[in-house]
Order: C-alpha cells, then sequence, then structure tokens
C-alpha cells in the first residue's frame, strides 16, 4: 500500500492554458522548465516539485491522481478549486 506519494505539478487558470502546456510537454519541453514557465502555484519556481506527502496532504481529486497514478507517467489537465493542474508522479513508498 502506498503510504507517501513525491510528485510535481503545474497549476494554470484555465483548461485551455492546461492543454496548451500539455501540448508542449509532448513536444519535448522538460517539466521543470514548463512549470517555471508556466504554473501559477509557487512550487512552479522549483519546477513544480511538492516534495513528499501522505494521504489527507492535497485536495481530493488531486490526491486520487497522485495516489492511482503510475510513477514516471504525467496526468491531467486535473480540476481542482485552484485550477487545472498537469501532475507527475515522480515518487512513491
Amino acid at each position: 500500500m502506498v503510504k507517501e506519494v513525491h510528485a510535481a505539478h503545474i497549476l494554470v487558470k484555465s483548461d485551455k492554458k492546461a492543454k496548451e502546456v500539455l501540448d508542449k510537454l509532448n513536444k519535448g519541453l522538460s517539466f521543470t522548465e514548463a512549470a517555471r514557465k508556466y504554473s501559477d502555484c509557487p512550487s512552479g519556481k522549483s519546477g513544480g516539485d511538492l516534495g513528499w506527502f501522505g494521504k489527507g496532504r492535497m485536495v481530493p481529486e488531486f490526491e486520487k491522481v497522485a495516489f492511482e497514478g503510475d510513477k514516471g507517467k504525467l496526468f491531467g489537465p486535473v480540476k481542482t478549486q485552484f485550477g487545472y493542474h498537469l501532475i507527475k508522479v515522480l515518487d512513491k513508498k
């Protein structure tokens, strides 16, 4: 059973913007660079890295994807009360 997830994300205000950033990622832009350039979250400065977190630390929509998604994969756009996230699951333990 997964107890903690290490994830990074890019947060933007619209589904349209999230899809534009996802398209750039799919064309080879690095996740770290995209987070620094496009993310509205303060974590964007550190490439979107959110560090390790356990259940109950993130909003439910985000947490579900982070805990159920496969390590190394990119997910999204995922809508939450904060906007639209592109989520990269970096590791699990």
